[in-house]
């Protein structure tokens, strides 16, 4: 393969950002920062194109102003000037954002989406402090929204799904009514254990302290469940930077990781050699 071939430098890049986070373990370093700081800039720009383009080009533009849209009254010819008025402007930079005609994707027209248009406004207008005030009806309306949908969603999943599945099947086989016991004192036992209006002494302290060793369960199988993925996540790592060692990626690991050691320990003696400098000035003022 050809040194500058995309797949070569995907190679490269992939091993340098890696080994530069792995950097981070022998302290803050520019290696370090400028993995975090490309990492973070491509995210955000990375999610806010393809949010657009996904969400906000397609249920917004393309259903205020839908291609499909054939009315010839003079209400519908000002409000598509409107969008003509926006394909003009972004049309120098992309053409496809607001393509001649309306967007088509695939809706109708539904002038109600005119408000949603305008609480995004709102949020672009944070930017200017003359007007950021206008962002807090945005936010409000975005926290009571959420705040409801989640509330419902939180009532059947984690409660009302929960108060179901506190029943026992007497049908079932005694394995799952062992189960389903466990559930019920596991429940009970946990909700005892965060009751305070009650000392914690007597039938309720011992039934508290089954409480402790179920939440002590619980967590210590999400804290296994999660350094599994990591795990799992850091073998990925390993392996690619195996795969990118071999002479087809003109040996992309040992190259870039000697740079970095070398570049590193440079680094620290300089930073090192200025902390003692500082300290003699600082002695010698004194």
């Amino acid at each position: 393969m050809e040194f500058l071939s995309m797949e070569i430098l995907g190679a490269w890049s992939i091993v340098f950002f890696t080994i530069c986070i792995f950097s981070y373990l022998f302290g803050d370093n520019p290696f370090y920062k400028i993995a975090e700081h490309i990492f973070v800039g491509v995210s955000a720009g990375y999610i806010a194109v393809y949010t657009f383009w996904s969400t906000i080009w397609p249920n917004l533009f393309g259903r205020l102003w839908p291609a499909s849209q054939t009315s010839d009254s003079i209400l519908m010819k000002m409000w598509y000037a409107v969008y003509g008025i926006f394909s003009f402007i972004v049309g120098f930079v992309n053409e496809s954002i607001f393509p001649k005609g309306g967007v088509d994707s695939g809706f109708e027209l539904n002038i109600t989406y005119v408000v949603p248009l305008i609480l995004g406004i709102f949020m672009i207008l944070r930017l200017v402090p003359s007007l950021s005030w206008l962002a807090r009806f945005s936010i409000a309306y975005i926290v009571g929204m959420i705040s409801g949908l989640k509330l419902y969603s939180f009532l059947n999943s984690n409660i009302l799904m929960q108060v179901k599945d506190l029943g026992i099947n007497t049908e079932a086989s005694s394995w799952i009514i062992f189960n389903q016991l466990l559930i019920i004192i596991g429940v009970v036992s946990g909700l005892i254990y965060f009751f305070f209006s009650m000392e914690h002494k007597g039938f309720i302290g011992k039934v508290s302290k089954i409480g402790i060793f179920y939440l002590m369960i619980k967590f210590g199988a999400s804290f296994g469940f999660a350094v599994m993925g990591r795990i799992s996540l850091l073998i990925g790592r390993f392996e690619e930077l195996i795969q990118y060692s071999s002479s087809e990626y003109y040996n992309a690991t040992p190259v870039i990781l000697i740079v970095i050691i070398i570049s590193l320990t440079a680094w620290f003696m300089i930073n090192q050699n200025k902390n003692n400098l500082n300290e003699e000035k600082v002695e010698t003022e004194v």
